[in-house]
């Protein structure tokens, strides 16, 4: 396994209806590298974004969709989720204040 450094480890945000309702209980889901453990998601979202403290982490790993274009099949990529709780005295994550 490669070393990840902590600006690979987080993809993008996931803006659903569920993931933004989550915000109000200080739960902020993205998606993240495959290759990324819970320890690294964990520091990278310290890291990139000042005065949060995380309080546990939740993974999920989703496999590639069936995909067809006539007779030929494939899979799209494989991906994984997270979903990061704060602290109670944390600060709040600044991407999702605007939506």
């Amino acid at each position: 396994m490669a070393d990840i450094k902590y600006y690979d480890v987080i993809l993008k945000p996931v803006i659903t209806e569920k993931s933004m309702a989550d915000t109000a209980e200080k739960k902020y889901t993205f998606l993240v590298n495959p290759e990324a453990n819970k320890s690294q998601i964990k520091e990278a979202v310290e890291k990139m974004f000042e005065g949060v403290k995380v309080e546990k982490v939740n993974t999920m790993n989703q496999d590639g969709k069936n995909k067809r274009r006539g007779m030929t099949v494939g899979k799209t990529a494989k991906t994984k989720k997270a979903i990061v709780k704060l602290t109670a005295d944390s600060k709040d994550i600044e991407i999702y204040a605007g939506l």
